[in-house]
């Protein structure tokens, strides 16, 4: 698979398609870009090209705890970079809860960037604002604290990151504990501050400055509340809200896991190809 070094980092990267308008695609959490492959294949299969990747600090990618602002904004400063050496700019910024908030960065830091956004499972609210600082940074503050670095690396977390890109360990041992505890701190803070917030990382002001056009699909559960991904609509100018059906829960058998998972993705590319087009349709020559 193919590696770009983008802000002195190593980044793992995919592009799926070979023609047409591009998209870049971002997945929830802190996941690696094979979780939402099927749904960017849905996206090439209809005739565009899509770019899948692991975040800093994520999947097969390089681990930089450092660097100014929140961790949030240095994924959407990488993910700009990442696009411009594809020459993949302007693109359609799509994402489903963390993805959804890097897409919505991308476009307020570089706005000539984004062409329109494509959201799913907007997250926000007070309970997975706090949740979600503790899972991402405040567990691994206390184990630096209590452990060190070597006990970081340790951690179900980390040690995957290590087990996908050996250099990681290196470079979180690398790091001092205080340095480490110091960057998780104020990067736990961006989300902190975030309370009140609409989605965590963005203001009402912002919101309603982004005049792209946006397709958004609402949550469902306490992380990703579904008043959430309405407000949102609400608050961006030119966005239509679609809302889908309760996933149900399915047990895939032996050999079944990776189509059961195309299947649960293909509905969010039901909503979104036919958004696309219709831009398409709309935009002067």
């Amino acid at each position: 698979m193919p590696r770009a070094n983008v802000n002195g980092l190593s980044l793992n990267y995919e592009v799926l398609g070979d023609h047409g308008p591009w998209i870049v695609l971002t997945g929830g959490g802190r996941m690696d870009l094979e979780v939402f492959r099927p749904l960017g294949e849905h996206f090439a299969n209809a005739g565009n090209r899509v770019v899948i990747h692991d975040r800093r600090n994520c999947g097969a990618s390089d681990i930089s705890i450092t660097g100014e602002g929140s961790e949030e904004e240095l994924f959407a400063d990488d993910t700009y970079e990442l696009l411009k050496q594809l020459g993949a700019l302007p693109v359609y910024a799509c994402g489903g809860a963390a993805g959804c908030r890097m897409s919505i960065l991308l476009a307020l830091r570089h706005p000539d960037a984004v062409r329109g956004l494509l959201l799913w499972w907007p997250s926000g609210g007070k309970h997975a604002t706090q949740t979600l600082a503790q899972n991402y940074y405040g567990q691994y503050i206390k184990t630096a604290q209590e452990g060190g670095m070597a006990a970081v690396c340790e951690t179900p977390y980390y040690s995957e990151r290590i087990g996908q890109n050996p250099g990681n360990r290196e470079r979180l041992m690398s790091i001092k504990a205080e340095d480490f505890i110091e960057t998780m701190t104020r990067w736990r803070q961006f989300f902190l501050d975030s309370l009140d917030l609409p989605l965590i990382g963005v203001t009402e002001d912002a919101a309603r400055s982004i005049k792209l056009p946006a397709c958004i699909i609402p949550g469902g559960d306490d992380i990703h509340p579904r008043e959430v991904g309405e407000n949102l609509g609400r608050l961006i100018p030119n966005a239509e809200m679609h809302h889908l059906p309760p996933r149900p829960t399915v047990e895939a058998g032996p050999g079944q896991e990776e189509t059961s998972r195309s299947e649960r993705q293909r509905p969010y590319a039901d909503v979104f190809l036919p958004f696309l087009e219709k831009i398409a349709a709309t935009t002067p020559g």
